[in-house]
């Protein structure tokens, strides 16, 4: 797969791909302004790492 060059469109897929809820009790991902697991309803969140790095 190439890169994407286009900023906006990097901007996009960032988003979509880094700004996500990780459930603490459950792994599950949800959005980012979540307040409650949609998987097992705790409220036990935090945010992704955003390291793109490997």
């Amino acid at each position: 797969m190439a890169p994407i060059d286009d900023p906006a469109k990097r901007k996009i897929a960032r988003y979509h791909l880094l700004e996500k809820s990780v459930c603490r009790r459950c792994g599950a991902l949800n959005p980012p302004k979540a307040t409650k697991c949609r998987r097992c309803h705790s409220k036990d969140l935090r945010p992704k790492k955003k390291d793109l790095t490997k």
